[in-house]
């Protein structure tokens, strides 16, 4: 085994080990939910890179994707011309992209993978999709069917996986809410994986196919260090139950893709203003805080980057470390990983692109960080899913609330293990390369 994949081994027995120093209650842990969800990373990810069926299934995925993008973007050209053609790109009169430009290129095609996954549950593919995941998940790992269910179709959606267990949050167990809090927070909607496309795909072309592998394994990564987090002490009202999606079905299928169209553009309403203040915010404090920094440093002789993206690097360093990036490539990688915190991941990957171009960080690092950024764990989109489970299940506002800051930390542990993961079975000879 080469050394670099033997230190994300290494960090994959750390971030497992991590989350059971953090657990609530070491003596109750049902070690089968673990074993089972390694299980389930391993063989997935062997499948995806070792296995040549597993590569040309995740290569055709990649392809497919990639199509789907394409026919959202004819929009986004029609609406707005020049201005929306990706980098690179040369529409059919002859005009060239002026660069990327996220809320007219990236943004919009949120609208149009909304509208999609909406006619795919009205013509009921998406229900049987989600339910086979669950039915795996449920059946191996002998978590309840709610929040197997949660779980699994927060591999498509965000914060709407709420609805799909709606009957059943008012009864959970604190375990449970735990486990559906950090599977949203570790997993990234199918409308956003266009957006993290748009931003990469010129320099890595087999992003599509990372972005989907990374929510998959992020699932069940999520249910292993939310139950080592937060194992369960109660008896869950459907262990061991066959929860089917709730969903209220339009008259039709235009109805259908009206409805998520709008849903698409409320959520780029939301990120944008998101991404707004909190970019803001940061930058203002940023002042403050190398303002009184830079006093530091003076006063004891010492150069500590004080911005707080260094500093979250300093503490994200380690962990960049042992899931497997190179010394070398670390602080900058740290950086990225640590930013998505207080910034989002949509500037996390904002920033892994700009990296990408550069040609300063080798493939096996960009493909360990795309792992280890796919996930919406940071503190605005914690709050943004304590808010919404709370909305759709207001008795239960205490329990979702005294989970967030917990999920948020399980989230944040989750898409690491699966980063390792993917450092493990990444090797030199990989066909699954960023070009």
């Amino acid at each position: 085994m080469e050394f670099s994949r033997l230190i994300s081994l290494i960090g994959f027995i750390t971030i497992l080990l991590i989350a059971w120093l953090l657990s609530v209650n070491k003596k109750v842990i049902n070690w089968r939910v673990i074993l089972w969800g390694v299980i389930l990373e391993i063989l997935f990810a062997s499948f995806i890179f070792l296995l040549p069926i597993g590569t040309q299934f995740f290569m055709l995925v990649n392809d497919a994707v990639n199509g789907i993008l394409d026919s959202a973007t004819f929009g986004i050209r029609f609406l707005f011309g020049r201005l929306g053609l990706s980098p690179g790109a040369v529409s059919e009169t002859g005009e060239t992209s002026i660069g990327f430009i996220l809320a007219l290129q990236a943004f919009p095609t949120i609208v149009f993978f909304a509208a999609l996954v909406g006619v795919l549950y009205y013509l009921g593919i998406m229900q049987k999709v989600i339910s086979a995941f669950s039915y795996v998940f449920s059946k191996l790992m002998r978590i309840s069917g709610a929040e197997s269910l949660s779980a699994s179709s927060n591999i498509f959606v965000g914060v709407e996986s709420g609805l799909v267990i709606k009957p059943f949050l008012k009864n959970m167990t604190r375990s449970e809410i735990c486990t559906i809090l950090t599977a949203g927070m570790a997993t990234i909607a199918s409308s956003m994986l266009a957006v993290y496309i748009m931003m990469l795909k010129n320099d890595f072309p087999s992003i599509a196919g990372h972005l989907v592998s990374a929510s998959i394994m992020n699932a069940p990564a999520a249910i292993i260090i939310s139950k080592l987090l937060y194992p369960e002490t109660e008896t869950p009202e459907t262990l061991g139950k066959d929860v089917k999606p709730q969903y209220e079905k339009e008259s039709n299928i235009f109805e259908s893709i009206i409805s998520n169209a709008n849903s698409g553009v409320k959520l780029i309403v939301g990120i944008a203003a998101l991404l707004l203040a909190v970019l803001g915010l940061m930058t203002l404090v940023d002042k403050i805080v190398v303002l009184l920094g830079s006093q530091v440093n003076s006063l004891l002789a010492i150069n500590i980057d004080w911005t707080l993206k260094g500093l979250l690097g300093y503490l994200f360093y380690p962990l960049t470390l042992v899931i497997g990036i190179p010394i070398g490539e670390a602080g900058e990688i740290a950086k990225i990983i640590g930013e998505r915190l207080i910034v989002t991941e949509v500037t996390s990957f904002q920033d892994l692109a700009v990296l990408t171009s550069s040609g300063v960080v080798s493939p096996r690092s960009i493909v360990i960080t795309t792992y280890a950024l796919t996930g919406f764990a940071s503190v605005a989109s914690m709050a943004i899913f304590v808010g919404g489970f709370s909305a759709i299940a207001p008795e239960r506002i205490k329990d979702i609330s005294q989970m967030g800051f917990r999920a948020l930390l399980g989230a944040t542990l989750a898409t690491l293990l699966t980063a390792s993961l993917a450092g493990i079975f990444f090797s030199s000879s990989s066909i699954l390369l960023i070009q």
